[in-house]
């Protein structure tokens, strides 16, 4: 029987992070992707972070995840909030239209 091991949750964490990075470079029009692959990546820390917590019987890197998960999901708020706020001023989301939010 198969036993699932330290190295397959890194091998799957590792995969989720390169996706999210070939999400951020290869697709830089739309914002909602973007965001898609931020949290793609922070999914991966997560993987990461509880399975070493896991592997090493210490409660700390579940704790940590803990945090990542309540930043994830404040980033994913304010990031919307931006985003439909945005939308509703200009009329499109668009990456290259977004720097003139500056000033």
């Amino acid at each position: 029987m198969l036993e699932i091991g330290l190295g397959h949750y890194l091998t799957v964490a590792a995969i989720l992070f390169t996706l999210g990075i070939l999400g951020i470079f290869i697709n830089r029009k739309n914002v909602v992707i973007i965001l898609m692959s931020i949290e793609l990546m922070l999914l991966a820390v997560n993987i990461n972070l509880v399975s070493f917590s896991v592997y090493l019987g210490d409660l700390v890197g579940q704790a940590f995840a803990l945090f990542v998960l309540t930043v994830a999901a404040a980033e994913a708020a304010v990031g919307l909030a931006i985003l439909v706020v945005y939308f509703r001023n200009r009329g499109n989301i668009g990456v290259e239209d977004i720097n003139l939010m500056k000033g």
